[in-house]
């Protein structure tokens, strides 16, 4: 179920381009998180108690007030393959933070899983004449620091509060630290076509309240850095989206990456293997000594 969310994450980037208004990565955030989050907390009924004021405020700020501005900022700036190559270091911050803030050790199949990662996505999207704006470079590494801080704070912040009330909480809270900066930097909302309308109820319903439900489930169950891995399928799935809904050319070095992409993923998802401790020649004697003696 996790899974899902990442996927439908993939296709923000055909939404973004072709169905909401230009030069407006502020407003998409906002519009993307704060109704779904009102309507998760309207239905849930609940509020935060105790330090989940400001936690959810923490984690509202990380996950959706700065990272959507961030994501949507890469996405008008850069070819969806640069933001997506740059955002797919994601997993080893996670891996990174995890050791620190969790107490988790670092595995060599994590860091070659996460290299794997990189490099398939960059196969799976990157073009040799990709235009690297700086800007939208540091965007997109920008946006993949602040979401893994906050998917490794998910993991170590936990409540016994309902799921979707918990991510109604962040939703909201992002979408009020994101609602006064949009209005300083790009103004009143222009108006707005039917399209518009659409992609926007779509990233706020769909990939917002229905995936981060998901997404933070997954962050409860899983260990941070599996769930974290599962990322990877946004650009598998922004790709497919683009050969099947766009006509866009599937290259064989782009199958080759979505291989790499997805035997990584695997890898990731596997678990550790636990070796029971060998006995030596002298415990086994002694053992039997003791067997012998009863």
């Amino acid at each position: 179920m996790t899974a899902l969310a990442p996927a439908v994450w993939g296709t923000t980037y055909y939404v973004t381009t072709e169905y909401l208004p230009p030069d407006r990565p502020l407003l998409a955030g906002l519009l993307r998180a704060l109704p779904a989050g009102l309507l998760l907390v309207a239905v849930t009924r609940r509020l935060p108690r105790g330090d989940w004021w400001w936690r959810s405020l923490v984690l509202g700020t990380l996950n959706i007030g700065v990272f959507l501005p961030l994501l949507f900022l890469a996405a008008y700036r850069l070819p969806g393959g640069v933001a997506a190559t740059v955002g797919a270091v994601q997993p080893l911050l996670v891996a990174g933070f995890a050791v620190v803030l969790l107490g988790q050790r670092l595995t060599t199949r994590t860091a070659l899983a996460g290299v794997a990662g990189i490099v398939g996505v960059a196969l799976l999207v990157l073009r040799a004449d990709a235009r690297l704006d700086w800007v939208g470079v540091v965007a997109a590494l920008g946006g993949a620091v602040v979401m893994a801080a906050g998917v490794v704070l998910n993991k170590r912040w936990t409540t016994p509060a309902p799921l979707l009330a918990v991510t109604g909480w962040q939703l909201v809270a992002g979408g009020v630290v994101l609602l006064p900066v949009t209005l300083l930097v790009e103004g009143p909302p222009p108006a707005l076509t039917a399209a518009n309308v659409g992609g926007f109820a779509y990233l706020g319903v769909i990939g917002g309240a229905l995936s981060y439900a998901l997404w933070f489930r997954g962050i409860r169950l899983l260990p941070a850095t599996r769930v974290t891995f599962l990322g990877l399928l946004s650009p598998v799935v922004a790709t497919a989206v683009g050969w099947l809904v766009l006509s866009q050319e599937l290259t064989a070095s782009q199958v080759l990456g979505a291989v790499v992409v997805l035997v990584a993923l695997v890898v990731a998802q596997r678990e550790p293997v636990r070796r029971e401790p060998v006995e030596t020649k002298e415990e086994v004697r002694a053992d039997h000594g003791v067997r012998s003696a009863r």
